[in-house]
C-alpha cells in the first residue's frame, strides 16, 4: 500500500536527529500547509535511540579555526541564548581549550572577522592552569602553546531539547512516523517518489530528504541494488565512524567544585589524533567524556560491496562497549582530571555512531544520481551546535537559494581532501577493538 502526501509541497525527511528535526521545524514553520514527515527507526521520546543527536549533553560552541562554521556557530548560538524554546537548554559554562597548535589564535582571528565581541582569550598555561579553581591543574600540558578560554561557549542538554523541539514540530502540524526505512523508491524516470519500510510499506513525497547519518551509505547501497541505480551510492564521499563517551557521578562535594566548570577540551594535531572533551556535570550530577579513538566498522554489505556502517542490532550494540574502549574514557579522565578523578567509577559508556567526511563538512545537497532526492546530513561529531539553523540552510538548498561558497562547500559532487589531513577522522577497525569473547556478536 502506498500513502501519498498531499499537493506538491509533500516532503519525507528520513532520520529524526537535529538535521532532520531542525529541517522539519524550519519547513513547517516556513510552509505551515506543507505535508512534512518525519521517519525514524526509534520513537522521538525513547529511552534510548541510534541516533547521534540523542545523547545526554553536546558541546555548544563557536570556536572554530573554519571561520564558515564559526559563523553557523554564532548564529545558532544567538538561538540558544535569546529563543523561549531554545533558551532552556542552553548553558553557558564557557570553555577550556588546551591547544597545541595556532586554534586559539585562529578562532580569535574569526571573532575578529566576523565583527563579534565575545569574552574569549589566549591564555599561557601557568596562568590557566590557577583558573576554574585549579581543576585542571593536574591535566595534561604536554606541547600545549596555550589555552582558549570562550566565556560564552558552553553545552546543551542535547536529548531534552531534541525531544523539545521535536514535539514542537508536531504541534505545528508535522507528522512522526516510527519506522525503520529499508529502501528509496523510484519511479520510470528514475525520479525518487518515497521510502519503502521493512515492514513493506511505502510512503511517497515530491521531496525526499537523508537525515540518516552513520545509516547514510548502507541505505544508499541497498537503494541502489534494488533500484538499478548505482550511482546512487555514497561511495568515498561518506564514511560512518563510532566514538566512545562515558560518565561518572560525582558525590556532593565534588560535585560542588565542579559544577561551574566549563567545557574542557584536549586539542591535538594530526599527527597525535582527534581531540577529546570532557563536559560539566548534569543536575544529575554525571560528568561526562567522550574517547580518544574514532573507528570504522568495514563488514560486506552486499556480495562484494564492502562498507563502514553500525552493527546490525536495533540500537546499533551501542551500550555493548569492549574494554579497549572503556580503557579510553579513563584516559581521557586522566588527561584532564589526575589525581582528582583517579577514584572515580566510570559508567554509562555508550558507543556513538555518525557519518564522516574527509573534510567534517556537512553534505547538504541535492542526490546528483537521482531527481527529488536531496541529503543533509554529516556531522561529523560537530554537528549538533548548528541545530537551531540547520533547516534554514537546508530550505535554502532546496528552494536553490544557498550561497555559492556553501553550495560548493557542503555539495555531494565536490573535490574532497585526503583524509590523512583530517585529525578526527576514523582510523581504527572495530573489529581491532572488541574484547575477544563478544567479537562474534558485532
Amino acid at each position: 500500500m502506498v500513502k501519498m502526501a498531499s499537493d506538491k509541497g509533500s516532503y519525507i525527511i528520513v532520520g529524526a536527529g537535529v538535521f532532520g528535526v531542525s529541517t522539519a521545524y524550519h519547513l513547517i514553520q516556513k510552509y505551515p500547509d506543507a505535508s512534512v514527515t518525519l521517519i525514524d527507526r526509534d520513537a522521538f521520546d525513547a529511552e534510548s535511540r541510534v541516533a547521534a543527536s540523542w545523547d545526554w549533553n553536546k558541546v555548544v560552541r563557536a570556536d572554530y579555526d573554519d571561520i564558515v562554521y564559526c559563523q553557523l556557530g554564532l548564529e545558532a548560538q544567538d538561538v540558544f541564548k535569546s529563543d523561549p524554546l531554545w533558551k532552556p537548554y542552553f548553558h553557558e559554562t564557557g570553555i577550556y581549550w588546551i591547544c597545541r597548535s595556532e586554534y586559539a589564535q585562529d578562532v580569535i582571528d574569526n571573532y575578529k572577522k566576523l565583527g563579534r565581541n565575545a569574552d574569549l582569550s589566549a591564555v599561557p598555561v601557568d596562568e590557566a592552569r590557577k583558573m576554574y579553581g585549579g581543576l585542571f591543574d593536574d591535566a595534561d600540558y604536554t606541547g600545549v602553546k596555550e589555552v582558549l578560554v570562550n566565556r560564552t561557549s558552553g553545552w546543551a542538554a542535547a536529548g531534552d531539547c531534541l525531544r523539545a523541539i521535536t514535539r514542537k514540530a508536531l504541534e505545528l502540524g508535522v507528522k512522526y512516523v516510527t519506522a525503520e526505512v529499508a529502501t528509496l523508491q523510484f519511479d520510470d524516470r528514475g525520479r525518487c517518489y518515497g521510502v519503502k519500510t521493512a515492514t513493506g510499506e511505502t510512503l511517497a513525497a515530491s521531496h525526499v530528504i537523508l537525515c540518516t547519518g552513520a545509516f547514510t551509505p548502507k541505505l544508499l547501497e541497498f537503494s541502489a541494488e534494488s533500484s538499478g541505480l548505482t550511482d546512487l551510492r555514497a561511495g568515498q564521499r561518506i564514511l560512518a565512524g563510532g566514538i566512545a563517551t562515558g560518565m561518572t557521578r560525582l558525590d556532593d562535594q565534588t560535585y560542588k567544585r565542579f559544577a561551574a566548570m566549563p567545557v574542557g577540551v584536549q586539542g591535538y594535531t594530526v599527527k597525535t589524533g582527534p581531540f577529546i572533551g570532557s563536559l560539566p556535570p548534569t543536575a544529575e550530577k554525571e560528568l561526562k567524556w567522550w574517547g580518544q579513538t574514532i573507528f570504522k566498522n568495514t563488514h560486506e554489505v552486499l556480495p562484494g560491496r564492502h562498507i563502514s556502517m553500525p552493527p546490525p542490532e536495533p540500537d546499533y550494540a551501542q551500550w555493548a562497549v569492549p574494554k579497549r574502549l572503556k580503557e579510553d574514557i579513563r584516559y581521557a579522565n586522566d588527561v584532564f582530571y589526575g589525581r582528582k578523578g583517579a577514584n572515580w567509577k566510570l559508567e554509562k559508556h555508550r558507543i556513538c555512531w555518525d557519518a564522516f567526511t574527509t573534510s567534517s563538512d556537512f553534505i547538504i545537497s541535492p542526490h546528483s544520481a537521482a531527481d527529488g532526492l536531496y541529503v543533509a546530513t554529516c556531522g561529523s561529531f560537530h554537528g549538533w551546535k548548528f541545530f537551531p539553523v540547520l533547516g534554514k540552510y537546508v530550505i535554502q538548498m532546496l528552494e536553490g537559494s544557498m550561497s555559492p561558497k556553501l553550495a560548493e562547500k557542503w555539495a555531494w559532487n565536490r573535490e574532497r581532501p585526503d583524509p590523512s589531513l583530517n585529525a578526527d577522522w576514523p582510523r581504527a577497525e572495530m573489529k581491532d577493538l572488541l574484547d575477544s569473547v563478544s567479537s562474534s556478536k558485532l
